[in-house]
């Protein structure tokens, strides 16, 4: 498997936080804005899960999982409308983004043999800075060292909301009570797994984006960059 990034420059931002909770969206326009590489590693895990869901995989057979991560590519490339996600040269940005494969990357990302293969391509994107990376561990697990952490969290109401309406833009039949049950399967999914569970570092600035802006999550977050870097020169 390859990851096809650039990478340049020292700085590491990490943005985690459960499903909904803006840190996709916020990283986008942040790496956009300071110029930095963009990392989305839940797309990653998301890949493999289409990958795997394609060959009829059992998502716990380890040593199946384990051989299908060695024979795909995952790569990032910048479109005219934003950044796009390939699986072995093919676009499935938006393949990826059903309530199905969502909860199915869930389930991929719990085996070990995926988070080994998959963290230390997220190492290798980052290991000379100047990148944004957002998921469930990258401040604790990928980039426990990094420079800037934080965590995103909002209310399970608002997260399903925001979810429900992303999918309904997407022209996709979707049911709020639905999707409400999957993302709050998906929160115990990912906090009681015992691999790289869901949770905040213990250095990460936490902030509760209900009621929100997107607008307001990224000025809260570019202040609070600005002020820790100040207050390490």
């Amino acid at each position: 498997m390859k990851l096809l990034q650039n990478q340049n420059s020292d700085n590491i931002i990490t943005i985690d936080g459960p499903s909904g909770s803006g840190k996709s969206t916020t990283g986008k326009l942040l790496a956009r804005e300071k110029a930095f590489v963009y990392l989305d590693t839940g797309a990653m895990y998301r890949a493999v899960a289409l990958a795997a869901s394609r060959k009829n995989l059992n998502p716990e057979d380890e040593d199946a999982l384990r051989e299908l991560c060695s024979e795909i590519d995952i790569s990032f490339k910048q479109g005219s409308d934003g950044q796009k996600v390939f699986l072995n040269e093919e676009d499935i940005t938006e393949k990826i983004r059903t309530p199905e494969i969502d909860m199915l990357a869930s389930g991929i990302s719990a085996v070990k043999s995926v988070r080994q293969a998959l963290v230390e391509l997220q190492r290798n994107a980052g290991a000379n800075g100047k990148i944004v990376v957002d998921g469930r561990d990258a401040g604790t697990v990928i980039f426990p060292n990094a420079r800037f952490k934080f965590f995103l969290n909002a209310t399970l109401e608002e997260r399903a909301k925001r979810r429900y309406k992303e999918l309904v833009e997407k022209n996709l039949k979707v049911v709020y009570a639905d999707i409400f049950r999957d993302v709050q399967r998906r929160d115990r999914a990912d906090s009681s797994r015992e691999l790289s569970p869901l949770r905040p570092a213990a250095d990460a600035v936490i902030i509760d984006t209900t009621g929100m802006t997107i607008e307001d999550v990224l000025s809260k977050i570019s202040s609070e960059i600005e002020l820790m870097a100040s207050s390490l020169t």
